[in-house]
This record gives C-alpha cells, sequence and structure tokens, in this order.
C-alpha cells in the first residue's frame, strides 16, 4: 500500500484555501499511485482562531468544506482533521458542541461509527497548557465518556475499512493524543490495541516548532512503536498560526515509522511537502535511514525565525520595515533578518544619535547599512529631546481649585526614557507610515523579563522577532548569520564584541566599558528559571540552590561565575531580589502592552506565559533561608 503523507501549509481562518491545497494534493497523491493520503490535525478551518469558533455560520462553512474532501474519497482514502459539530447538544460554554476530530473518507462517505458513537474521532484531552486553552471551545472525548457513562477505554477504537477488497484497521491518535510523553502515548496505543488489532496508528497533529520537540518526540515515538509492533505515521503541518500575541511558526517534520520502530521517511521541515510511503515495496538493503533534523542547535532556531517572521509578515500584508539601527547587536540581528526576507529596497535604517551616542556605534551602524545595501538616514534626536525637556520643565503646571502653581523637574532617568520615545513615538512611527510599512521592536527576551525597556519607546513595535531569544542566543544567531548564511562579516565583529548598551546617558559610554545593568552570562541563566521550566523556579529555589553551592549547575551557566560577580552574600542576595521585583513588577507591567513575539523555546512571553499585575512575593522559606545565610557571614555559599 502507497500511503502519502500531506503535510500541507495550513492558513487560519480560511477553510477555502486549505480546501484547495489539500485537493491539489489529493490529485497528485493520486497520480503517484497512493490509496491512503492523510492530513494534519484541524488542517480545514485551522487551530488558532481565536473565539472565531462562537460563529455558527463558520463552523457551518467548515463542515461544508469538508463534505467537499469526503466526495474526493471515491477511490481513494482520506484522513483529514476538522471540527465536528454536534448541533443537537451543548458544550461546556453552552454554545453548540465542538469536536476536534479526525474524519476517514473513503468511496464517498465517512467510516468509523460501527463501533463509536460519531463518524469521526474525537480528540481524548483537550490541550489547555501554554497558550492552548481549547476547552474553552471544545468538548473532548474524556468528556464525552463522563457524560455517557462510559469506560473512556472502550472508546479507543480503530476505524475498520475494506480498501481494495482488504481489511485496514487504523488507529486513530490526534494532536497531544500522541503527546511527547512516554506514557500518555503507551497507555493510548495499548487500550486501542486491547479492543482490535491495528494494521497503521495515525496522528494527525497541529505542533508549533519547539527548540528540541521534534528530537524528543522521535525518541519517543520510535520507542512505543517498536514495544507494539505497529506502523505508525505522524502527519503534522507548516505555516504560522497566532492568538493575537503569540507568532507560531509549525515546522512539520512529519514522519513514517515500520514495525519495529525505525523511522522509514519524513517531510522537510518547514515546507509543504507531500511523501509518499511505498512501505511494502521498500528495500532497506544499502539505503541510508533518514534522520529527524536537529532542531536544538541554533541552526533550527534561524530557520524557524525566519520562517515565521516571512510569514506574519506575508499574513498581514507587510512588505516594507522600518528599523532604528542603534549599532547594537539586537537591531543589527534584526536588520540582517528582515533584509534576508523582505530585500534590501524594502528595508530602512535609522540611525538616531544623542549626545551619548559614541562615534564607535554611529559608525558600526552606518558600516553594516553599507554591508546589506539598505535604505539608510540619520535623524539626530538631541535637539528633540532637549525641546521636550525645556518645554516639560518650563511650562507651569497649574491646580484649577487652589489656582497654586508648580514646575516639574526632569530627572535623569526620565531623560532617559524621553530619548527612547522620541525615537519611536515620533521618528520610526512616522517614518514607517511615509515608507510604508511598520517598525521593529528590537527587543530580546532577556530585557522583555525584567523590563528593561521603555514603554511606547523601544518597547514599541509591531513585532517583537527577537522576543523569545536569550541575549546569548542573539549573539550566537549574529555569529551564525555571517558564517553560515552570508559567508561573511556583515555583522561586523565590533558589534559583536562590544559591551551591550542602551547609550542613554554617561553611565553607558561603550567607549569606557560602560554598559547595561543586565550580566548576560549570569543572568540569562537566572531569567530563564523564572520562565521556562515547566515548574517555574522562584527566588527561594534559587536561594537554596545557591546556599547549597550547586546554583550554577541547575541553572545552566559557566561554574566560577557567580563568585566573580559576586564576592558576598549581600550582593548575591540583594541583586536577586532587585531582578524579581523588576520581572514581577514593572517588567509585568510592560509585557502586558508589549508587541506580539515569535515563540520559539518551551515558554514565551505572551499568552504562553499568563502573568497579573499583583506585585513581587517572597516566601516564608526565602526570608529564612535569607536569614540563615546572612546570619552565617563569609562567602561560604559561593562554590570556589
Amino acid at each position: 500500500m502507497k500511503i502519502a503523507l500531506g503535510q500541507m501549509q495550513v492558513v487560519p481562518g480560511r477553510p477555502d484555501l486549505n480546501t484547495q491545497t489539500m485537493k491539489k494534493m489529493i490529485r497528485e497523491a493520486k497520480d503517484q499511485g497512493a490509496e491512503l493520503i492523510i492530513f494534519p490535525e484541524l488542517c480545514i478551518p485551522g487551530y488558532l482562531l481565536g473565539d472565531t469558533w462562537e460563529q455558527s455560520s463558520y463552523l457551518s462553512d467548515c463542515v461544508s468544506w469538508g463534505q467537499e474532501i469526503i466526495q474526493l474519497s471515491r477511490d481513494i482514502c482520506i484522513v483529514f482533521g476538522n471540527v465536528a459539530v454536534d448541533w443537537e447538544r451543548r458544550g461546556a460554554d453552552g454554545r453548540v458542541r465542538k469536536y476536534n476530530a479526525c474524519f476517514f473518507a473513503y468511496q464517498g462517505k465517512l467510516w468509523g461509527d460501527d463501533n463509536f458513537p460519531y463518524p469521526y474521532r474525537i480528540k481524548t484531552d483537550n490541550s489547555d497548557y501554554r497558550l492552548f486553552d481549547d476547552s474553552r471551545h471544545f468538548f473532548s472525548l474524556s468528556q464525552f465518556a463522563a457524560e455517557e457513562k462510559m469506560d473512556i477505554q472502550q472508546l479507543f477504537q480503530p476505524v475498520h475499512l475494506i480498501l481494495n477488497n482488504q481489511p485496514l484497521r487504523l488507529g486513530c491518535l490526534l494532536g497531544e493524543d500522541g503527546r511527547d510523553d512516554d506514557d500518555i502515548l503507551k497507555q493510548r496505543m495499548a487500550a486501542t490495541l486491547q479492543n482490535s488489532p491495528v494494521n497503521l496508528f495515525i496522528n494527525i497533529a497541529s505542533s508549533p516548532f519547539a527548540s528540541g520537540k521534534n528530537y524528543q518526540r522521535n525518541r519517543i515515538l520510535s520507542r512505543q512503536v517498536k514495544e507494539w509492533g505497529v506502523p505508525f505515521a505522524y502527519v503534522n503541518h507548516t505555516g504560522i498560526q497566532n492568538n493575537g500575541k503569540n507568532i507560531l511558526p509549525y515546522d512539520g517534520v512529519s514522519s513514517f515509522y515500520d514495525g519495529q520502530g525505525e523511522l522509514v521517511d519524513l517531510c522537510a521541515p518547514f515546507t509543504p511537502d507531500l511523501k509518499i510511503i511505498d512501505y511494502a515495496a521498500r528495500e532497506d538493503i544499502g539505503v541510508p535511514k533518514p534522520k529527524i533534523p536537529d532542531d536544538r542547535g541554533i541552526k533550527a532556531i534561524y530557520q524557524a525565525l525566519t520562517y515565521g517572521t516571512k510569514w506574519f509578515l506575508d499574513s498581514i500584508g507587510m512588505k516594507k520595515v522600518v528599523i532604528g539601527l542603534s549599532g547594537g547587536i539586537d537591531s543589527a540581528l534584526n536588520a540582517c533578518l528582515y533584509t534576508l526576507i523582505l530585500g534590501h529596497e524594502n528595508i530602512l535604517l535609522v540611525n538616531m544619535p544623542s549626545i551619548y551616542n559614541s562615534e564607535t556605534t554611529k559608525g558600526l551602524a552606518y558600516q553594516l547599512a553599507e554591508n546589506l545595501g539598505c535604505y539608510y538616514a540619520v535623524f539626530p534626536i538631541q535637539e528633540a529631546v532637549d525641546y521636550t525637556v525645556k518645554q516639560i520643565e518650563g511650562t507651569p503646571i497649574i491646580h484649577l481649585s487652589g489656582k497654586n502653581e508648580i514646575n516639574l523637574a526632569v530627572s535623569s532617568f526620565v531623560k532617559e526614557n524621553i530619548q527612547a520615545r522620541d525615537r519611536s513615538a515620533r521618528i520610526l512611527a512616522s517614518l514607517s507610515a511615509i515608507f510604508g510599512g511598520g517598525f521593529t521592536c528590537n527587543a530580546n527576551k532577556s530585557e522583555a523579563t525584567v523590563g528593561y525597556a521603555t514603554l511606547y519607546g523601544d518597547q514599541a513595535g509591531f513585532l517583537a522577532a527577537l522576543g523569545d531569544l536569550w541575549k546569548h542566543q542573539v549573539y550566537d544567531l549574529a555569529q551564525y548569520v555571517n558564517r553560515e548564511i552570508f559567508g561573511t562579516e556583515v555583522i561586523p565583529q565590533q558589534m559583536i564584541d562590544l559591551v551591550p548598551s542602551a547609550e542613554l546617558s554617561p553611565m553607558q559610554n561603550v567607549d569606557e566599558g560602560k554598559g547595561d545593568p543586565i550580566r548576560y552570562p549570569y543572568h540569562d541563566y537566572l531569567f530563564r528559571a523564572f520562565i521556562e521550566p515547566w515548574e517555574r523556579k522562584t527566588p527561594e529555589d534559587i536561594l537554596a540552590w545557591y546556599q547549597q553551592g550547586i546554583l550554577e549547575e541547575k541553572i545552566g551557566c559557566q561554574p566560577g561565575l557567580i563568585k566573580s560577580i559576586f564576592p558576598e552574600d549581600k550582593d548575591f542576595i540583594d541583586d536577586l531580589e532587585y531582578w524579581w521585583k523588576q520581572y514581577t513588577g514593572m517588567g509585568a507591567a510592560k509585557r502586558i502592552q508589549a508587541p506580539p513575539i515569535l515563540a520559539l523555546s518551551p515558554r514565551a512571553f505572551g499568552l504562553d506565559h499568563r502573568e497579573a499585575q499583583n506585585g513581587s512575593y517572597f516566601t516564608k522559606k526565602y526570608a529564612q533561608l535569607k536569614q540563615d545565610i546572612l546570619v552565617s557571614g563569609g562567602d561560604s555559599c559561593i562554590p570556589s
């Protein structure tokens, strides 16, 4: 039997376009002799649609497009994901009931209701973790079983078909039913096999890119498939989807495993692909075994970053971009990425120096713009900043009730904010409107964690493409782009070597080695511990590890680094508390107003990291640990 893996690019909210793509792939699969074609989860409607799921007319439309696919199944079996609607029942939200479903169409009709309540299969458990909240809209198989007072194990039934006069039993896993979890996958496969023999397991998915995800999934699938001895087809899609605050690139990497758990073939990442698996006729002798692409390194991050940004720009119709080019590494990397995506003729790079910007960074900005061949302009801001300060300090503030007047004094800190806001709100916003595009937010994840950005200033922009990358990843990516993409030093090495600095005051003079207050080689890893682990860490965890002398090992920073930065226990504790307060205080307030972020990591800011403005809190145990460490005195807690 020839099996086609239909790794398509899904366009969320456009069932018409998705159905056209499916029809084209079905024709191609039939031309190549395929008898079975498999498409991804929710491939007709898309997945992340917000509350579009509450529109009955949209649901009817998706069902109608699904009927067109069913009609094409007269001489090929088509497995596809769509929303299933039970118009006679209500969901948990009181609206018409919707299922995330997998359909099996053959001979112009649906199969599977001989041993199941519906002629389709239902996702077992809704995805309600990270940025997903499926239970807001969908009714799960677990809920259905509880409602009907049925043993859910009896509902894990394969779909029985007669294909080319031969019985075919297809086990079905939807999305996270085949999740990267040994126990869950094992339970689902075992329950299905207890109910009936299975010839092929099918896992249709809508799984976004995350660093290391495919590597982990391959290990688990290979192990489980080998244990049960049943071939396994995993079909994911490409494209992007978003929830308003996060842009998710989907990498595909659909794959097929034989009954021994060996990878037979797979689709390329970030590429629509129709892969024909001639399973029965394959010959292993002398044929190199395919390998799952390594998605743990900087190459995979570059692929996901450029792919996601490109398709987001395409989806919103943005063809030109304005970038504030400071001479620092973040704006330099963004300039390279957008130039590679849109072409140099569609990029305007703008340097906006104040009296605090050095000749060094101004020269580096020009050098990079020249290397890229983009449009470039210099808009000095000092005159406008001075005028703003003068206007504020010279304008009387009148209390209309008491008729008294006051004058406001602009502090040095506020003057820094005025510089950032003048650059973004006045210059970049105006230029982008005139140039015919949008302007970027150049913030990275380290800055976003602690709010090291100015509201309505350098935090503004239509997209924070680097917003899910730690500072050390930004440096790694800059080196990668020079070495592997351009093959030459487009980003000047001096930019990479220069101390990172906002250059907003004399205290941030790069020529004197003065830069940002964030010590990135350490704080990147500290901040990551606050955010990315499944069980997120707090100052209590950090201080306990510090006391035990294992903090560097636990968070992954360089051994010996903490002692070199913090000679005394009090220095370490003061630093920890300062950044925790920034993260949970002003940082949270700023993140709520931040632009959308391209999600690449296991936990991105946005709806992947839900938070409230509740201020900072330190646990009782933290207070005790702090007291114990400070009372003990000395530097005994710092490993040598």
